[in-house]
């Protein structure tokens, strides 16, 4: 029972405070006590009041107190909810903190492309969106509301043990047995189920693809509006379906909650009742004892438990989710420094890779040799592998068996970051900051100059100033076409090139320039790179030509390897490929001509 109570989300979310701000968590639970003991000692005034009254003695004393702690109970209030504001904005800053961490701190991307941990990260994200449940700024009031009122309820139960010795505890068990009987209707219950996650997910993208900009042109364009608005209205009414259906009042607990009320106040009402009449009672022990047996009712089941529970069922996953990623996104990190490896070459030997997340096998005893200072070119149909070489190069992912070697050593010798450092990359998904352009080339910082020096050399020079924020979004901001911002991309390749990188990765950045462009842009890579290793990955054969030694991948093995004049001569694999763009090209070209 102590260890369920230990691993129960409510008493986690109790213990997060104190990491948040212990200062104002102390303070936080001060509060709760004093307002909670403060309802026994207004019965208590009240009583002394009526019984002045009663006896006809002086009652400036008794109603000067009363006064006193009336104000204190109302006082204490708005204080209380603007430190529980104060510590629920800091709470949700903190657990924040520990999402970015745990989506960040692992080396690999394995944690980040799991089904599974994306609903977890999901559900967790949501516990500060007042979406399943209250913002934590505005519940912690709401919530030091209940505790207090608890606390009230249970300081009244002990004064009614002054009464009778069983009094207390039949209020306290009658009213307090609603927490169990009725927790089949709470919303907090159902926080985990997958069926309601999945359900939440689904109509959080329906809502993402009506109302944001990235889907905007394609909505309008096909006359999308009325399908997204009628595909979100579905798929909420059925969220809330679910959501009906798992939360729905059960009659049974209803029917036994009623009985255990019923019969606990009967017991004590009836037998303060029976006293009174009997006369061995007095007035005002009476006023204190009905007072204290209403003011137990607080501990029932209500608004609090929705306040509370709601707000504590995510905070579980938040703070086991950084386990959870650790284990499948950690990467074994060496103690060897990268230095300027690679200075021979760069070697697969009998790699073995299947995606942890999908367990599709992408390449099976994979061998190649790139040698340091060289370009190489990588081509093959889609699935070849292609993408998957380029996340082991950057070690994104490790291998399940042989090895990504530079100079013989294996990359997982390597300090994580140190080799990081020797490549420059460029993804088909790069990132595009809404951040002024400096920060967009050279996120890590770098010298003006040098920003400047790769943004000539990416063909962008000219976008935009350096102070620039790419982004409309913004005041003096600037929007940028999809061919502009690969320029960028590439820029901060280039500037990371300048910093110190020796290996060059692009894996297709330049898709939505047209063929002569992204053939410029190579050109202009290889000459900045000059010495470096320069690993393209694309489709296009008229740029790939360029590379000093072109590999054709299918299956996730090497079928051709060889500059472009040797593969043309070989009049394999590549030669069809390389014969089939061609003629789709001199064809468009006929076409325009006409």
């Amino acid at each position: 029972m102590k260890q369920r109570l230990l691993n129960s989300a409510e008493w986690r979310f109790l213990g997060v405070f104190a990491k948040a701000d212990r200062p104002l968590t102390m303070a936080w639970w001060a509060f709760v006590v004093l307002r909670g003991v403060l309802p026994a000692v207004f019965a208590v005034s009240l009583g002394a009041l009526v019984g002045a009254v009663h006896d006809g003695r002086p009652v400036t004393n008794a109603l000067t107190a009363v006064g006193i702690v009336f104000v204190a109970m109302n006082a204490l209030s708005p204080v209380h909810g603007a430190i529980g504001s104060l510590l629920g904005d800091k709470t949700g800053a903190w657990l924040h903190d520990r999402l970015m961490e745990s989506s960040t701190r692992p080396a690999g991307l394995a944690h980040l492309e799991r089904s599974d941990l994306a609903d977890d990260l999901a559900s967790a994200r949501e516990f500060d969106q007042g979406i399943v449940g209250p913002p934590l700024g505005a519940a912690l009031p709401q919530i030091a509301n209940g505790f207090a009122e608890i606390t009230g309820a249970v300081a009244q139960a002990g004064l009614l043990t002054t009464y009778r010795w069983w009094a207390g505890l039949a209020l306290l068990s009658a009213w307090a047995s609603t927490h169990v009987l009725l927790r089949e209707s709470a919303m907090w219950k159902i926080f985990r189920d997958d069926a309601v996650t999945k359900e939440r997910r689904h109509v959080d993208y329906a809502y993402r693809l009506a109302v944001e900009a990235q889907g905007a042109k394609e909505m309008r364009l096909f006359g999308l509006a009325d399908w997204a608005v009628d595909r979100f209205t579905t798929l909420r009414r059925r969220l809330t379906d679910v959501l009906h259906r798992e939360r729905r009042l059960r009659q049974r607990p209803l029917s036994w909650s009623l009985l255990a009320i019923v019969a606990g106040n009967a017991l004590v009402f009836g037998s303060l009742a029976r006293d009174a009449n009997a006369g061995s009672i007095e007035l005002a022990s009476l006023v204190v004892f009905a007072q204290a047996a209403i003011g137990v009712s607080l501990v029932a089941f209500g608004e609090f438990d929705w306040w509370f529970r709601g707000s504590a069922q995510p905070i579980p996953m938040v703070l086991d989710l950084a386990a959870k990623m650790e284990a499948s996104g950690t990467l074994p990190n060496g103690n060897r420094s990268a230095g300027q490896l690679p200075r021979e070459e760069i070697r697969f030997s009998n790699v073995h890779f299947t995606y942890p997340t999908t367990g599709v096998t992408v390449l099976e005893g994979f061998d190649l040799t790139i040698p340091a200072g060289t370009s190489l070119a990588i081509v093959g149909p889609n699935g070849a592998g292609k993408t998957t070489l380029a996340k082991l190069l950057c070690r994104l992912y490790d291998p399940q068996q042989g090895s990504v070697l530079a100079d013989g050593v294996d990359l997982r010798s390597f300090d994580v970051g140190s080799w990081r450092e020797r490549v420059a990359a460029v993804f088909q998904d790069y990132v595009r900051f809404e951040m002024p352009l400096r920060d967009n080339v050279a996120p890590n910082g770098a010298p003006d100059e040098v920003i400047a020096r790769a943004l000539e050399q990416a063909g962008a020079d000219e976008l935009a100033g350096l102070d620039t924020i790419l982004s409309r979004a913004y005041e003096g901001g600037t929007d940028l076409s999809g061919g502009e911002w690969q320029r960028v991309a590439l820029a901060r390749a280039l500037c990371a090139v300048q910093v110190g990188a020796g290996v060059v990765l692009l894996d297709e950045p330049t898709a939505q320039l047209d063929v002569r462009g992204e053939a410029e842009i190579f050109d202009r890579i290889l000459r900045a790179a000059r010495g470096r290793t320069t690993i393209l990955i694309s489709h296009r054969f008229s740029t790939v030509r360029h590379a000093d030694r072109i590999c054709v991948l299918d299956k996730g093995r090497v079928v051709e390897l060889g500059s472009h004049d040797e593969l043309m001569a070989l009049g394999g694999r590549y030669r069809t490929m390389f014969d089939l763009q061609a003629s789709r090209f001199y064809e468009e070209a006929e076409e325009v001509d006409a």
